[in-house]
């Protein structure tokens, strides 16, 4: 077990190390100039003081060659300092931080929320004898998958919050604030979910041990929620771990729909103004996430199903 969590840890380092590598490369292959966006404030200025670019390219590194620019910012990256913003001046590290409670309080929400309608969705589309309910409780996860997150966020400020005034628009003031993007985030992941769960229990439910349970006179909900969704849930549990990241992408995209102050809306601006520090932070941040996300859901399998072990990798077939 030591050696399996000490291996993936050194996988996770490479991730990073990589992850890191590639976000630096194209950045700097980039054809505008950071530090004339940084000089104009992000405007239209076309003429700018050499003299103060050349300052502003020494106060920032920028002025050395490629390999020692990236040999400084990979040896502050590992100190988890990644410099400080082309735009604020402040330290890449602390803006995250600063807007980081807001995009977990969101995340988090989000993926309550779609563990819940996906395992509940997934569950009524294989549970009731009613054949063409089943069926039509089957086909609302591909339409969820469908929907893009950008549009979902629209119909539910136009309805929630324009026609009915049930919950505000845009902010980051309250809880009620929180519901319709989490909501919003929810929808999509929540389909995934439910498609692949769904799948997975209706082939466990064909399974010779399920008929096996029947027979020793197990009732319906038993052998559905006792025997099949157990075992059923392993895949289920796996994009449970990717949708983490997927949240946190499509955070992006709530946050700018809903005007909240969060990682999604400094990421853009950071990308916008070519503000490297920040960027590289974020990216870095998320990466870490995926990866320790990836760890969990690795460590939670023998937990749900004690089949598996993590001593040894299983033999390829």
């Amino acid at each position: 077990m030591t050696r399996y969590v000490l291996r993936r840890l050194a996988q996770g380092a490479v991730v990073l190390w990589a992850a890191f590598t590639v976000t630096f490369a194209i950045l700097y292959l980039l054809p505008s100039d950071p530090v004339e966006l940084m000089a104009s404030g992000g405007g239209e200025q076309s003429v700018v003081d050499p003299a103060l670019l050349a300052e502003l390219r020494a106060e920032h590194g920028l002025d050395r060659p490629p390999l020692a620019q990236y040999l400084h910012a990979l040896g502050g990256a590992a100190r988890l300092d990644f410099g400080r913003s082309y735009q604020s001046d402040a330290p890449a590290t602390s803006l995250i931080l600063d807007v980081l409670p807001q995009t977990l309080q969101l995340t988090v929400a989000g993926l309550a929320l779609s563990v819940l309608l996906g395992v509940g969705l997934a569950v009524a589309s294989t549970y009731p004898r009613t054949r063409w309910l089943r069926h039509a409780l089957a086909a609302l996860p591909p339409l969820g998958v469908s929907l893009p997150v950008f549009w979902v966020g629209l119909m539910l400020v136009q309805v929630f919050s324009f026609q009915w005034r049930l919950f505000p628009a845009i902010g980051n003031d309250g809880l009620a604030s929180l519901v319709l993007p989490a909501v919003a985030l929810a929808l999509p992941t929540s389909a995934s979910i439910a498609q692949l769960l769904a799948r997975s229990l209706r082939q466990t439910l064909a399974e010779p041990y399920i008929e096996t349970a029947r027979a020793k006179g197990a009732g319906r909900a038993r052998v559905h929620f006792r025997h099949a969704l157990r075992n059923a849930s392993i895949p289920a549990l796996t994009v449970l771990g990717v949708s983490v990241g997927q949240l946190l992408s499509g955070a992006v995209v709530t946050e700018t729909v809903f005007s909240r102050v969060g990682l999604g809306r400094l990421t853009i601006s950071a990308v916008n103004s070519q503000d490297i520090p920040v960027v590289m932070a974020v990216v870095v941040f998320s990466a870490l996430v995926f990866v320790v996300v990836a760890l969990a859901v690795d460590l939670l399998y023998p937990l749900v199903d004690p089949r598996i072990s993590l001593r040894r990798a299983p033999v390829a077939a």
